[in-house]
């Protein structure tokens, strides 16, 4: 299954654009957060992973989304791969 999230920073900010890509990539599940990427907590990000199972794929639009530094990208993705879970940037070549 691929599993969507989309965040913007700011609730003046739109979603549509991520929404349109992360389903034209195939997304059966799109989970979305109106917050800055410097809140640690984003309910969105915390759904999506509770709803990943082994063989699943977080498909982001851009790596920016999942986390604001370098340090917290690779954390979310050591996360994800301890759960055998796959990552796709749909702008980013990982």
């Amino acid at each position: 299954m691929h599993i969507g999230y989309a965040r913007v920073s700011t609730d003046d900010q739109n979603l549509d654009l991520q929404n349109d890509a992360l389903q034209a990539a195939g997304c059966d599940r799109v989970f979305r957060d109106k917050i800055s990427g410097a809140k640690t907590e984003r309910p969105g990000l915390t759904r999506a992973f509770e709803e990943l199972r082994q063989g699943d794929t977080l498909v982001v639009g851009r790596l920016d989304r999942l986390g604001r530094s370098l340090k917290e990208l690779i954390a979310q993705a050591e996360h994800l791969a301890e759960k055998n879970v796959g990552l796709q940037s749909l702008t980013e070549a990982i």
